[in-house]
């Protein structure tokens, strides 16, 4: 038993340290796709990432194509539209130059469908604890989970509902050029 509790611990050290000779992660232009859903909405999109400032904080745009699900007349349906934010990131610490944890919060526009809404635009607040996983210097997958506020209505649909307010979620893959 002794010599199974000692192999299992070497196993340990041996796995927790391979890759410790870890390199720098680059600092340049992220570019990136993701994945996310604001309160009930699904969207796809892109996101730039300016380079680092002495490692600890950056500016981020994105812009998302959001899908919202409306009743019909007995039949329920997707109304895209978009939003764009623009963010301040700020970095609160990388674990072995492989993960690195940061927070992000900034401005949110959206751009309503006209099916929905009678708003051209609408600004709003929002932000987000974030993870991204570096697989080497340059590529990451990421990880975003925070809130967004908008007072968004839905005016042309009975109940004025709300949408693009509450949860943010958010996964996607950068990399750093």
């Amino acid at each position: 038993m002794k010599k199974l509790i000692v192999g299992l611990l070497a196993c340990i050290v041996v796995v927790s340290t391979s890759g410790a000779e870890s390199t720098a992660l680059k600092n340049g232009v992220g570019w990136g796709f993701q994945i996310n859903q604001y309160q009930d909405d699904f969207g796809l999109g892109l996101t730039m990432t300016s380079p680092y400032v002495r490692d600890a904080f950056a500016f981020r745009l994105r812009g998302n194509l959001m899908f919202n699900e409306n009743v019909r007349v007995n039949e329920t349906d997707w109304d895209s539209y978009y939003n764009f934010t623009a963010g301040l990131v700020g970095v609160a610490g990388t674990v072995n130059e492989s993960i690195r944890l940061y927070g992000e919060g900034g401005l949110i526009g959206l751009f309503p469908s006209s099916k929905f809404s009678g708003d051209a635009f609408i600004l709003g607040g929002y932000g987000l604890f974030g993870f991204e996983f570096h697989m080497d210097a340059r590529r990451n997958y990421f990880i975003e989970l925070g809130g967004v506020g908008t007072d968004a209505r839905k005016d042309k649909i009975p109940n004025r509902p709300i949408y693009s307010n509450g949860m943010l979620i958010s996964t996607g893959f950068r990399i750093t050029l």
